[in-house]
């Protein structure tokens, strides 16, 4: 039996074993079971960063693991501040909810009323569209932009929305953006200066800050599997910063409505039109017990798990993207009480740079992987082959996205999902039979597949 599984077995049976201990030290359990599951990722190379769990407000967990840079030089401290990707959306909605229970802002108020210099599209766009991301405005155009008066004048001459407001779903980050010019509109201060006057100092967060250089105090950078450090560029201003115990502190005084009321939380954490999609906060179950959300930057990746009845909080926080998400369902399996997987290393991430730099080459790279260390990569995953097509294809690497999805249906050839990207890497490369005649193969899988049926609409009206 493998080590690894031998060490986890045995730290679990140590821990529920022995009743009397369990009373005198209730999360002992918890803790050598969530280690083991740590140290063996950081020892595959697929975590380095921080963890905290806590319940009722004590810790549970509490581990750093390793380094600040790719460098490998300097270790990372609970005080160590990254970037929690989207999470830190949250920290903009929250204060747009917070002017609105002031009576300072209305979710109906349009685009219009901000002197923003928009065009007529704006006075039919509201702020719940935004806080929805049904707006129909489009992403960032992040390959011709620099700055906020780049991006203010890119929708400045914006001549039409997507679609009418409320009658689609787009996550963009131009939603963001023009929350925050809204906040600096109401307020006449920078969204930072609202948040720093009414949330950071209010709850004495101090490992924390916005647009952080690179030389500032506790500040990592993030890596990617080849320790190259990443640029992290960003145009757009006004992007948190923090450590894990000030994420914490945030997900806590959130969730009992320190901040806003329940209500408002409740209006966040469901998408108001449309009942699947995500919201600016992440997710919630229809009962409002959990809130989970993750985030990316670069190579930066974040992750939390709450459950309001449980006073239960998971977070993750780390500076070289792996399995994050993967390890803190792991995470939250044990605290739950139920069987759990040892996440492996990512197959994406190991051959993402060959398929950048020649597909051909990284898929031999894939098939010599699987046959030589079929146990040490997330093979079985198709989630893995999926990913590295859209990073391909958002890379506008659009043929070569093609070949990785061509492999990964061919690795699962049951997974409607995998055809309705093999479709969308075929319709961007206008191959609109081939993308028609994927599309159906989606829905044919997954008859629910309710972006495949529309997709197929478009092509027909396209084709005629």
């Amino acid at each position: 039996m493998n080590k690894y599984i031998i060490l986890i077995m045995s730290l679990s049976l140590l821990g529920f074993s022995n009743a009397q201990k369990q009373e005198t030290q209730p999360f002992l359990k918890y803790y050598k079971t969530i280690d083991s599951l740590m140290q063996i990722s950081f020892e595959r190379g697929i975590f380095n960063g921080n963890v905290l769990v806590t319940r009722n407000d004590s810790i549970v967990y509490q581990k750093s693991f390793g380094y600040t840079d790719g460098s490998g030089q300097t270790e990372l401290t609970k005080k160590s501040i990254f970037s929690p990707g989207s999470i830190a959306k949250e920290f903009v909605a929250v204060s747009i909810m917070m002017l609105i229970e002031k009576g300072d802002l209305n979710l109906d108020d349009k685009l219009s009323q901000f002197d923003l210099g928009l065009p007529a599209w704006s006075k039919k766009v509201a702020v719940k569209h935004l806080l929805n991301f049904t707006s129909g405005i489009p992403q960032i155009d992040y390959d011709n932009v620099k700055n906020d008066t780049d991006i203010l004048e890119d929708l400045q001459i914006l001549p039409s929305l997507l679609f009418e407001p409320g009658t689609d779903f787009n996550y963009n980050n131009n939603s963001i953006f023009l929350q925050k010019k809204i906040i600096e509109n109401v307020t006449k201060k920078t969204f930072q200066k609202f948040a720093k006057e009414h949330i950071i100092m209010p709850l004495q967060m101090t490992d924390v800050g916005f647009d952080l250089d690179y030389d500032y105090p506790n500040r990592v950078r993030c890596f990617d599997v080849h320790k190259q450090n990443a640029a992290e560029i960003l145009p757009s201003k006004g992007w948190l910063w923090v450590s894990i115990d000030d994420l914490n502190k945030w997900i806590t005084a959130l969730h009992n409505y320190k901040l806003i009321s329940r209500e408002s939380l409740k209006s966040l954490l469901k998408n108001q039109y449309f009942e699947n999609q995500r919201t600016i906060l992440g997710s919630s179950d229809d009962l409002f017990t959990t809130h989970t959300h993750g985030g990316q930057f670069f190579q930066f990746e974040a992750a939390f798990i709450s459950e309001f009845k449980d006073d239960l909080n998971i977070l993750l926080m780390s500076n070289n993207k792996s399995k994050g998400f993967e390890i803190i369902e792991s995470v939250h399996n044990i605290m739950k009480g139920k069987s759990f997987s040892l996440p492996k290393k990512s197959i994406y991430r190991q051959i993402r740079n060959k398929c950048h730099e020649n597909v051909d080459l990284g898929i031999q790279y894939y098939y010599y992987l699987k046959k030589s260390s079929l146990d040490s990569y997330s093979f079985e995953n198709p989630d893995e082959l999926n990913g590295l097509g859209y990073d391909l294809l958002t890379s506008k690497k659009i043929n070569q996205s093609i070949a990785i999805f061509k492999l990964a249906v061919s690795e699962f050839p049951d997974n409607a999902n995998l055809y309705d990207s093999l479709g969308e890497g075929y319709y961007t490369n206008k191959q609109y039979d081939l993308a028609l005649l994927n599309y159906k193969k989606s829905l044919v899988l997954n008859p629910k597949n309710t972006n495949a049926e529309k997709m197929i609409n478009k092509i027909k009206k396209h084709l005629k």
